[in-house]
């Protein structure tokens, strides 16, 4: 194992509380199994982590794009090719899991990272304030809301356990 990126959802959504108008930088994967290919970290994170996975996805319903879909998991997976950032899917979604931020196009790219490159890794962690995201030895720790997202991320978040019906 190559090593790993921690990137705290916690400290990410306080320090993006307080400074709205930041443009943060942007980590990517292509290669995440999906079919709509590049795919933003925050917006897996959130989608894995926080999401209710409502039975009936009103973000789904409401997307006039069909840029929303379910995967067999459950988890919502947003096609930006198809999305055109109305933002329907923020204005209906009962628990706030969409983030407004998911639809900020940056015109910078350099806030824009390859997470599968070794050295765009580092250039992310360093572009990231306020230790929102670090490099890690540690391993996924529930008792320490420290989660697997992939290989190559851990996120420490309050996690949604759909079966409870409350956050973890």
């Amino acid at each position: 194992m190559g090593k790993r990126i921690l990137l705290d959802m916690i400290k990410l959504r306080t320090f993006m509380s307080r400074n709205a108008d930041t443009a943060l930088p942007e980590g990517f994967f292509h290669n995440s199994g999906t079919r709509s290919g590049l795919k933003p970290l925050r917006e897996l994170a959130v989608f894995r982590f926080t999401c209710r996975r409502c039975e009936d996805a009103p973000c789904v319903a409401v997307c006039p794009a069909e840029a929303l879909e379910k995967d067999n998991e459950g988890l919502i997976e947003r096609h930006l090719n198809l999305c055109i950032s109305c933002k329907s899917c923020v204005t209906v979604c009962p628990f706030g899991t969409m983030m407004t931020d998911f639809f900020k196009y940056h015109r910078n790219k350099d806030l824009f990272y390859d997470l599968d490159d070794d050295e765009e890794m580092n250039l992310f962690v360093n572009a990231c304030p306020g230790g929102i995201a670090s490099f890690t030895d540690l391993d996924e720790s529930p008792e320490q809301n420290i989660y697997r997202l992939n290989d190559k991320i851990l996120v420490r978040d309050f996690m949604y356990i759909p079966e409870q019906n409350k956050p973890y």
